[in-house]
């Protein structure tokens, strides 16, 4: 599944993906409403770009009340039907990356929407720092190099030797040698 990834590393700060955002739901200028976050760490001077995680189990769908918030099932986006929102803040509270909002002037749940699956933040980031892919397989990657040297710190491989008769882990070799 796609997914927008953030690099923090790539972020200039500019927050025109914020603009783009507001300029594509709310036909708009500004960065109030906006479905993603740009936060600035000021004393390392770092741009962060905060967007919806896509929760597997997303827990704001599970927590709404109404019935209002469902996840599309090929896009894996977090969809609003709005007759439904109350405007309570539920949603809000059990998103447990902050990336839930209200509307200031609808009262209605802000979450990220992936833009009918052509984000608008997306094309609007001049540094690349935040793209639409599947993140999938990467972070599988990531976990599995993860896991290896865990392993590897855990228990690491023996390279046996063989000194005529005796067989010696690399480390005690000098022993062995010397015996």
């Amino acid at each position: 599944m796609k997914r927008i990834v953030a690099r923090k590393d790539l972020c200039s700060g500019c927050r025109a993906c914020e603009v783009a955002c507001v300029a594509w739901h709310d036909r708009r200028f500004g960065t109030a409403t906006a479905r993603i976050r740009v936060t600035k760490v000021e004393p390392l001077g770092v741009d962060h770009p905060h967007v919806c995680r896509l929760c597997r189990r997303a827990p704001c769908v599970a927590a709404c009340p109404t019935d209002a918030l469902y996840q599309d099932e090929t896009t894996g986006a977090i969809l609003l039907r709005p007759d439904d929102c109350l405007g309570c803040p539920v949603c809000v509270d059990a998103c447990p990356f902050g990336m839930a909002a209200l509307h200031q002037e609808t009262g209605l749940a802000l979450i990220c929407d992936l833009c009918g699956g052509d984000p608008a933040c997306v094309k609007r980031c001049a540094t690349g720092a935040i793209v639409y892919s599947d993140a999938g397989a990467g972070a599988r990657a990531k976990r599995g190099l993860r896991r290896f040297h865990f392993q590897v710190r855990q228990k690491p491989p023996r390279n046996d030797m063989w000194l005529g008769e005796k067989q010696c882990t690399a480390t005690a070799a000098l022993f062995c040698a010397s015996t």
